[in-house]
């Protein structure tokens, strides 16, 4: 077993960066962060307190008139650099990655890549920001629209992708002209704060980008704070919906909450079965499921009795011989959970399908760990099948390594089962007929779609979708929704005498 060389070698205290300065927070309390795989500590982050993000939206609000001014091809530069700066720390920053979170050296890369692309998109926003105009709108009148700016800006980042998710959002707000202000989550804070120290050395001016480590207190001064004009969050529907929803649009705010998820997948008998089977394990297992597009709820379609068979013994066995391990481990293919209490929330579901009367056909607490590392956050892959669809596993999120095999008639009964769901995250069909295809992601009520594609997440150029209680809000991250989010149309209509 090769190990790559650990990047980060001791416990750091992390500090808040405010108007281009590392600053400590006045908060005397500190959470441990801590590696999942080794249980090892890795930092003590502060849960800084209003008065820390006050400071922080002062500073961004001092930055504003003038990061206003600047014109759009100088603040793309800045991306330039920024763009360069991350490509040559990629390596360490995915590294980062594995050790605060537990996912795997290769899906951190993709993290890390990603995240990347969303820089090198909003590098084109002299041509992103244009408005649009036209000529004699009336006898010697013209008329256009320009976008501008608006102020200060906030993200509330998970725990799942802390590397990735800000960048959905901070390149779009600071390339339109926006300032920026980012609060990582306190469970997997390294991987921001690497961004930030290359964000300082690329050499944005004092106050346009910051970052205030915390908990609950600064999500509550963020939705709060009158200078504050838009908020974009991911992370449970119950928050999203609840909390981050309803108070920042109660102060007045544009959000973008991009919540919970139960996604379908939809196994036809005339699917490229190889293909399939291998698609399905990145999708139910990758992340050690703790991703939004992980697949949840497995549909097979049809009344051929030994096809669903054949093929769940395909799936069980290559499930069961899934290596268990410390993501620095190039051979391992699943991580860890993030966390005990996410372990424990896991086991809980797999003990509430078996109340219910679903069948365990493979036990992920049953599990061997590839090395010599404490078992404390580690699981094996799941599989339950006779599943219905009114039972908890296949309504709840289980963010986890389960796969809950259910049994469709037809195209129809399955559409039918993907729209009943309150979720409207991901879903996907794995089939070699395009008829059946296209009826599938025209008539299913989600908002990424993939065929023959079990992760289908979007390109930094097209917008993170989602509809029904996986979204909360009008334009979702990346592409030209992040542009629109971020600017507001102005309407200038103009007559010469």
């Amino acid at each position: 077993m090769t190990i790559l060389e650990e990047p980060v070698k001791e416990v750091l205290w992390l500090k808040n960066y405010v108007n281009g300065e590392w600053v400590e927070s006045t908060s005397n309390v500190f959470k441990d962060v801590v590696n999942p795989a080794t249980m090892k500590p890795l930092a003590k982050v502060p849960l800084s307190n209003k008065e820390d993000l006050n400071e922080a939206v002062e500073a961004a609000c001092e930055a504003f008139p003038r990061w206003r001014r600047t014109t759009p091809l100088a603040r793309a530069r800045y991306f330039f650099r920024l763009k360069e700066l991350l490509e040559e720390n990629f390596e360490e920053i995915s590294r980062v990655c594995v050790m605060e979170h537990g996912k795997i050296i290769d899906e951190t890369r993709g993290e890390t890549r990603r995240g990347i692309e969303n820089v090198e998109v909003a590098t084109g926003i002299p041509s992103l920001m244009m408005g649009y105009n036209l000529e004699d709108i009336a006898q010697g009148i013209d008329e256009y629209v320009v976008k501008q700016p608006l102020g200060v800006f906030a993200c509330i980042a998970p725990f799942n992708f802390p590397f990735m998710v800000p960048l959905w959002f901070m390149p779009y707000a600071v390339a339109t002209g926006n300032t920026y202000i980012i609060k990582p989550s306190p469970w997997t804070p390294l991987s921001q704060t690497k961004l930030f120290e290359l964000i300082d050395e690329a050499g944005f001016p004092p106050g346009v980008v910051n970052m205030v480590h915390g908990d609950v207190d600064v999500v509550n001064a963020i939705l709060r704070h009158p200078d504050i004009k838009g908020v974009s969050f991911v992370g449970s529907t119950r928050v999203g919906r609840d909390i981050i929803y309803k108070e920042a649009a109660a102060y007045g705010k544009r959000v973008q909450a991009q919540c919970g998820a139960k996604n379908f997948l939809v196994v036809m008998p005339d699917t490229a079965v190889d293909e399939t089977a291998s698609s399905l394990m990145s999708s139910f297992y990758g992340t050690t499921g703790q991703r939004c597009l992980s697949g949840a709820n497995l549909v097979i379609v049809g009344h051929d009795d030994s096809f669903y068979r054949e093929f769940l013994r395909k799936l069980i066995g290559m499930a069961s011989n899934i290596r268990i391990g410390y993501g620095l481990d190039e051979s391992v293919q699943m991580g860890p959970l993030q966390a005990e209490g996410r372990k424990k929330s896991v086991l809980g579901y797999i003990e509430k399908g078996l109340e219910e009367g679903a069948k365990l056909l493979l036990d992920g607490r049953k599990f061997k760990v590839v090395g010599d590392y404490p078992e404390n956050c580690f699981l094996g892959p799941s599989i339950f099948e006779a599943v219905a669809l009114d039972m908890v596993i296949a309504k709840e999120e289980i963010f986890g390594p389960v796969m809950n095999v259910l049994e469709a008639r037809n195209l129809d009964e399955a559409i039918e089962i993907v729209n009943r769901s309150s979720y409207g995250n991901s879903t996907a069909i794995f089939t070699s007929n395009g008829k059946a295809s296209r009826r599938f992601q025209y008539e299913v009520q989600c908002g990424n779609v993939g065929v023959n594609i079990g992760i289908p997440a979007p390109m930094a150029f097209f917008p993170f979708s989602g509809m029904k209680e996986s979204f909360f809000g009008d334009l979702h991250g990346q592409g030209r929704d992040a542009i629109d989010f971020f600017t507001e149309r102005k309407v200038v209509i103009v007559r010469w005498f």
